[in-house]
C-alpha cells in the first residue's frame, strides 16, 4: 500500500514538473498580482513573462498597488507605453534567487539600474523583497512591497 501511495505521489510530482509554467503562469496561480497582472496585460508584456528566459521578475502585490495614489495608478494604466516602461523597469534579464542576491546594481529590462541590498533583508530600491521566491521554469519571481517608479 505505501509502495501505491509513493508512486502516485511521483507521478502527480513528476506531471506538475511535465507541465512548464511560466513566470506569467505562477503569478497568476498565486493570486496576490491581480492588479500586477492586468498591468501586463494592458502593456502588451505577456510574451516577455512568457519568453524562454532566464527572466528575474520583482513583482509588485495587490498590496504595493494599493499604495499608490488612485490617480496615479488610472494614469499608469491609461498609458500603455509609460506602464510598458515602469513593468519592464521589475524585469531583470537573468536568473537572481534569494541565495544568489548580492548588494550592487543590475541593469533592468527597462535600461535603468535597479538597486540591490542584502542588509535587512533583500531589497530592490531600498524596497522590501517580502515573502519566498517562487520558481518558474524561465526564471524566478521576487514579490516587493511597493511599485518600483523608474526616474525618467
Amino acid at each position: 500500500m505505501h509502495k501505491l501511495l509513493l508512486l502516485a505521489l511521483l507521478a502527480v510530482s513528476y506531471s506538475h514538473h511535465a507541465n512548464a509554467d511560466t513566470l506569467l503562469q505562477s503569478a497568476e496561480q498565486e493570486g496576490d498580482f491581480k492588479t500586477f497582472l492586468k498591468a501586463v496585460k494592458t502593456a502588451g508584456l505577456e510574451s516577455t513573462l512568457n519568453d524562454k528566459g532566464p527572466i528575474t521578475l520583482f513583482a509588485p502585490n495587490d498590496a504595493a498597488f494599493a499604495k499608490l495614489p488612485k490617480a496615479k495608478l488610472n494614469a499608469l494604466m491609461a498609458n500603455p507605453d509609460q506602464l510598458k516602461k515602469v513593468l519592464s523597469y521589475h524585469v531583470y534579464p537573468g536568473k537572481i534567487t534569494q541565495a544568489d542576491v548580492s548588494a550592487g546594481k543590475v541593469k533592468s529590462l527597462e535600461g535603468a539600474d535597479l538597486q540591490l541590498s542584502v542588509t535587512d533583508g533583500v531589497k530592490v530600491n531600498n524596497v522590501k523583497v517580502v515573502g519566498d521566491e517562487i520558481n518558474a521554469d524561465n526564471g524566478v519571481i521576487h514579490t516587493v512591497s511597493a511599485v518600483l517608479i523608474p526616474k525618467s
